[in-house]
């Protein structure tokens, strides 16, 4: 359809038809409770590094993965904050991650690479840590501990000078 076809018969009161078209995103699937959009992944193909012949050269094989997680609305404030510190020197300043895979000689091969490496990740932010209880030693473990420390004792004070008498 002709976008200045259309146009002219609009302007002479003509019936005009529009095209809309929908794009669905693919939701990529974390958890039960998380799914991100592909939407929200940006990715860049440039040269890899190292060997590989005349085809390093020439071909742009690695991905670099950008995810901007501190605007992502499927990630809660906890897992955020989890997820910065699993990240580490990966997250920018404004929370996005950046990954780099350049394992395999093909684009498709690292591509997914570099999207099981993010899922990981936000997966391993997903699981809240378990609350540590605090315990107390018990009476035995006490009597055990203070008699070794008698023992030790015992041992040292026998330690010293031999007299001559």
């Amino acid at each position: 359809m002709n976008h200045a076809w259309n146009r002219r018969n609009f302007q002479e009161n003509k019936p005009y038809t529009a095209v809309i078209c929908l794009k669905m995103s693919l939701m990529i699937s974390i958890s039960q409770n998380i799914q991100i959009s592909e939407d929200e992944i940006e990715e860049r193909f440039i040269r890899a590094s190292g060997p590989g012949g005349q085809n390093v050269n020439k071909v742009a094989s690695a991905v670099q993965l950008r995810f901007d997680a501190a605007n992502s609305p499927a990630l809660s404030e906890p897992v955020l904050r989890r997820l910065k510190v699993l990240a580490g020197s990966r997250m920018t300043q404004d929370g996005v991650i950046v990954l780099s895979a350049e394992r395999f000689r093909t684009r498709e091969r690292n591509r997914e690479d570099a999207r099981a490496r993010l899922v990981d990740l936000i997966r391993r932010a997903a699981v809240a840590p378990k609350p540590r209880r605090p315990t107390k030693p018990t009476r035995a473990a006490k009597e055990k501990r203070l008699e070794g420390k008698r023992r030790d004792g015992a041992v040292k004070k026998m330690r010293g000078r031999v007299r001559e008498e």
